[in-house]
């Protein structure tokens, strides 16, 4: 969700501070590997909590070597692909009370800023949108490898849930879903 900006930003930054020569070949377009992963987790009192991910994702992000802050992140995933291991919960997690995938096909994020936090890590800030609501939410992005033709991010934040209208369950789950993601773009 707010994760390609976040990984664009990492990109970008890391580019900016090594020397042009090792990352000159990181500049440019990438699209997401339908292979990354979007993990999520929402703990639950007393219990084991909800696990899962997003299996059904596709973006682009564009790497600014020269100028991290003009690096571009966007993410599209299909909430309907949903996976927790447990079908009755992936099918309460689609219905109406949470995701709606009948009316809200995709949820989606924009980066609008890139900052760097360090050598090889990044925030990223962007747009979610999740069930019809827009918010900007924030993103950790650190850079992980490069190898040719492709580049690789952990990426991880947290976005509470009564915002976009899926706070069913709450006080017994959390209001917050952590993200852990693993992101490979490929040119």
């Amino acid at each position: 969700m707010s994760i390609i900006s976040t990984v664009a930003t990492a990109v970008a930054l890391n580019a900016a501070s090594a020397s042009a020569s090792q990352f000159s070949s990181a500049a440019g377009r990438y699209r997401i590997d339908p292979e990354s992963r979007i993990g999520f987790s929402i703990a639950q009192v007393a219990g084991p909590g909800i696990n899962g991910r997003f299996p059904d994702i596709s973006g682009r992000f564009d790497i600014d070597a020269d100028h991290p802050a003009q690096s571009f992140v966007e993410i599209t995933l299909n909430p309907a692909s949903v996976k927790t291991g447990q079908e009755r919960i992936d099918n309460f997690l689609r219905s109406s009370a949470v995701f709606n995938v009948t009316d809200y096909r995709q949820i989606t994020f924009h980066s609008s800023r890139v900052v760097q936090e360090g050598p090889t890590s990044a925030l990223i800030e962007g747009v979610l949108t999740a069930k019809g609501v827009s918010r900007t939410e924030t993103f950790h992005a650190t850079f992980v490898e490069q190898k040719p033709g492709s580049v690789a991010f952990h990426v991880t934040g947290t976005i509470f849930r009564v915002p976009y209208g899926m706070g069913i369950g709450i006080p017994l789950y959390s209001n917050a879903v952590v993200f852990d993601m693993d992101l490979k773009g490929i040119k």
